[in-house]
This record gives structure tokens, sequence and C-alpha cells, in this order.
């Protein structure tokens, strides 16, 4: 199944609380069932799979009492209230909004790459519209795509929980771009120069027209033809779109829209060198908004010049240009975003690749155990205006927490330095029965001790001697010298007393967690860990972390956040 089982978990609890606390404290499994498959409908299929886990969790929620039950479903009912709202969208009508989510596949999505795909989406779903996946990779030689990258791009934007209806390469779409390339000179919005760099920007920078802009529509025809059969060589031409030459914006003057690209030497991994004119971003991002319907764009504000520069070419066709939503940059405090500043720390070995937990990547975000839904929260949060912001990485933690907490299971584990000491008054052998969740008293995990030792961490030792502490799930001690002596079992008692955890010293499971600045923790766990391959759980007094592997009998783990 690919939804997590905390996800999957905490969508059957909601409904279960809610149908418990309506109606008489006993939650129906087949009204349960009616709700998840309306808010999921892709859960459809997969039913016999989940019967089980919405049995055990109904049985669950009706054994609570019924405050517990309504408590329950007010936090759901609370965290719905709280859910963010999208502002309505200028010129949005139901059944008409069109999106599209344009990525350059030459690297992977990072946290600000996925906000375009994200509103692009949530927009999309508000006013039932159409989502579009659209890979611009029409520059062989300087953004060079690789074949990875596509997979990446798609595999990231299904953890996101983004559906797209159609997709499409740019890159195979040549054809098309080299149709309205005729049809714009015929109507008289494009040229093809022969000025070189250099020269072109003189008369650019004079606001005088280039030479080659006047020539007869014959003649454009004729070297458009040059271009296309390889008489012009790399650089000897350029088709270039008519906009006002006094325009204040130097880079808006007479635009490139195509160029020739020597694919023997930088061939596509997608279509090889099958062409050697290939579109600019804004001639082939311009011409296909147009032909794929899009009604609404959502890009940076750095793009808000090739909107100024698209529409010329769409006043020349007729077209009407999309509605174009411009917002501020995002900076994430200590994480690199910039494309080439990742790649080159992967090269330089800074990262050890694109799931690096010190990256901001989505494979890193993901590694580390943060929910898809903290993602999306914390980009709607921060609404859409055009000032730059500069988010904390703890921002991200923070929502993520209040979505893990409900469902992560609690587990013990001691780092080194630690210590080993005797118990007195203790009978062994001795098994001790905690809760994996405070939420979900049914389920139960249990520690045994062999013989009467246990391991602290030696902080936790050495700040506590003399003391009366609670070893957790074990009772109350004096902490003496190498030793603790039992007292009692009085919880009200031990209210004020440290609360600390601990592990049998004949435990065997080694623990390894990968911190987010690339140290390394190293201790001992509980055996049950091993069942928590690929979730998230809590290490009590700890962090929450991601357990990924288990190796050679030590749990490999990634840190999440506190």
């Amino acid at each position: 199944m690919s939804d997590s089982d905390d996800e999957l978990r905490s969508l059957i609890i909601k409904y279960a609380a809610q149908n418990a606390a309506k109606h008489g404290g006993k939650a129906d499994q087949v009204a349960v069932i009616g709700k998840i498959v309306s808010e999921r409908p892709d859960l459809k299929p997969k039913l016999k799979e989940i019967l089980p886990l919405v049995k055990e969790v109904c049985d669950y929620v009706t054994n609570l009492t019924p405050e517990k039950q309504k408590e329950l479903a007010g936090e759901f009912e609370e965290k719905k209230k709280q859910e963010i709202k999208l502002p309505p969208l200028e010129g949005a009508e139901t059944g008409r909004v069109v999106t599209r989510f344009a990525p350059n596949p030459n690297s992977v999505l990072h946290l600000g790459s996925s906000r375009a795909a994200i509103l692009s989406y949530e927009y999309t779903k508000l006013y039932k519209g159409k989502f579009i996946l659209r890979f611009e990779d029409t520059d062989p030689r300087l953004k060079r795509s690789d074949l990875k990258y596509y997979k990446y791009i798609e595999e990231d934007l299904q953890w996101l929980g983004i559906k797209w209806d159609e997709e499409y390469y740019q890159s195979e779409r040549l054809p098309i771009y080299y149709d309205y390339v005729e049809k714009a000179i015929k109507i008289g919005a494009v040229y093809i120069t022969e000025c070189d760099r250099q020269k072109f920007k003189e008369y650019v920078m004079q606001q005088k027209p280039c030479p080659d802009r006047e020539l007869s529509v014959k003649e454009q025809i004729k070297r458009w033809e040059k271009m296309l059969s390889g008489e012009y060589k790399e650089g000897e031409a350029v088709v270039r779109v008519k906009t006002d030459l006094s325009h204040p914006n130097p880079a808006v003057r007479d635009w490139p829209a195509l160029r020739i690209i020597d694919t023997e030497r930088y061939a596509h991994p997608i279509v090889g060198n099958k062409y050697r004119v290939w579109p600019l971003y804004n001639w082939a991002s311009a011409i296909d908004d147009h032909l794929m319907g899009i009604t609404h764009i959502f890009r940076g504000q750095e793009h808000f010049v090739n909107m100024v520069r698209q529409k010329y070419l769409y006043s020349a066709f007729g077209w009407k240009y999309p509605y174009a939503v411009h917002y501020g940059r995002l900076m994430i405090e200590g994480k690199p975003l910039s494309k080439s500043e990742i790649e080159k720390g992967i090269k330089t070995g800074i990262y050890s690749g694109y799931d690096d937990i010190k990256l901001a990547t989505l494979r890193a975000l993901k590694r580390r155990g943060i929910m898809p839904e903290a993602i999306k929260q914390l980009v709607l949060s921060m609404g859409i205006n055009t000032n730059d912001a500069i988010i904390s990485m703890e921002n991200l933690y923070a929502i993520n927490r209040k979505l893990i907490d409900p469902v992560a299971n609690r587990y013990f584990a001691v780092f080194e330095p630690y210590v080993k000491i005797s118990l007195k008054n203790v009978e062994v052998p001795k098994t001790v029965q905690l809760y994996k969740h405070p939420n979900r008293k049914s389920e139960i995990r249990e520690i045994t001790l062999s013989k009467a030792e246990i391991i602290l961490e030696k902080n936790d030792y050495e700040s506590n001697l003399g003391k009366n502490v609670r070893f957790m799930g074990l009772g109350n001690f004096v902490l003496k010298k190498d030793y603790a002596e039992y007292t009692d079992n009085d919880l009200m008692r031990a209210k004020e007393f440290p609360h600390l955890h601990w592990l049998p010293s004949d435990i065997t499971l080694k623990i390894s967690v990968l911190t987010d600045d690339g140290s390394e923790l190293r201790g001992l766990a509980e055996t049950g860990l091993k069942d928590e391959i690929d979730k998230v759980v809590q290490l009590e007094r700890k962090f929450f972390c991601k357990i990924e592997s288990m190796e050679n009998g030590t749990i490999k783990a990634i840190y999440t956040s506190k």
C-alpha cells in the first residue's frame, strides 16, 4: 500500500472518533469506511487491505471513554478549522481553471520549487480544473536534461500527493514550435538576424533596430529554412520577437526566441541529435501555455519580465494572456536552494547526494520523516505576495511535529556515553509494559529485565545522583552510586520526580542516528524498533526520527526534529 501506516491510521482515527462521539460511543466501521473513501477515493480498490486496520481502530476508539472520544474528535475538528484556506483566484471559474507545473529536468525539486507545484495543484483542486505537468527541456547545451531527473521529479510530485491530468516533454514538441515560427514570420511578429550577440546588444542599448529586422517575409523564410537545413552554424542566426525598441527594460527589446545548438556535441537525452534549432524558454512556454489552455500561471517574481516579453507574442497572434500570479523568492536559513550550489556540493563531497539531510530537497525531507502535508501547509501559510521570504526550517519542523506526534510510536534509546547500574529490591525476570502511544492504550510494547541491571545515559545518572527518580514504567527509585534502590510505584508521589528512560543491561540492539549537521549519535535501543522500518518514531525524552534500515544488528535512523 502506497500510503504510510501512520497517515492512514490518522485518517481512520479521525472518522472513527467523530462517528463514535456522535453515535453513543460506538464507532461504526461501515460509516467510517464511507467517510474514508469519500475523502480518499484512491483507497477504494484497497479496501480489503485496510479493513483489518479499520476494525482495529474502531474497536480502540469504541473502548475509549466518552470524554476521550469527544476530545479526540475535537482535535480533528480544531485541525480542520485551522486548515489554511486559499484566497479566491482572479478570473477563475469552476471547471475551467487549467494550471501547469513546468520544471526543467536538470536537477531535483526542493522546498522552494515545490511552491509553484503545490499552489498550481491546490487551486486546480479547488476549482475542479485540470493540472498539467510539463517538462521544459529545450536547452541541451546549458541546462542539460538528464533522464533520471524526469523520474525523480515525477516521484517527488507523487510523494507530495500531486496528480497530473496530462504530461508533456517540450523536447518532443519542436515541430509545433517551428510551425509557429513560420506563422509569426508571415504576420511580421518575428525576424531572423545574423547580427552577432555583441553587435545586436549595441543596437538594443541605442534603441535602434537591427538591419535584419525589416527584411522581407520572403527573405525571412529563406533564412529560417537555412537554420533548419544546417547552412547556418551555431551562433550565426537567431529568431527574435519584435517588441518595443524603446521599452525601458533592454531585456524586453526584441528578445531571442530560437537559436541553433550543435547537438552532435550536446545530444538531448530524449531526441538525441534529431533537431538543431531549439526554442528558448519564452518561445516554448508562451506557445504551450496558449495551446494547452493554461488559464493561470504561478511562478516567482523573477519571471515577471518574461510575462512582459511573452505578451508581445500573444498580442501579435491575438491571444489572451493567462492570469499570472508572481510571488517573491523563497529562501531557507542555512539551506542552499540553488541548483548549481547543490550540484557543486555533491561533486565536492559536501553532500552525499540529493537526499543528504543537510539539504532542503524533497528527497532529503522525505528521508528525514517530514510529512508531505507539512510542506503543503508551510507553502500555503506563506500566502502569495511579491515580497521575498526567509523561513527557518524550524517553521517546517513545528508543523510536521503536530502531524507526527499523534501517530508516532514511542520507544527508549540510550546514547553514548552511558553507564550500567544495578537495581535493588527488584525481582527478576520482570516484564514491563509500556504504551506505544499515550493515546492508544490497546497497543503495548514490552521490555523484559532478565537481570537486575539497567543502562542509563551518563548525564541522567550524574545529574540525578542521590535523588528520587522514576524509571519510566519501572517504578520509583533512589539513585545512588552504581545502583538504584526501588521504593514504590506510586505515580502521584513521582509527579515531581525526574522521569528517566532506561534499557535492560543485556539489550542487543544497537542504534545509529544521523543528525541534521552530519554527525552521528550511537547507542542502544528497544528491540521493537526493528518493526518500525520506514516509519517515524519518537525516542522518548530525545527527538523524533525516521527508522531507515537495520544492518548487522544496528538500527539506522535519521533525525527528524525535536
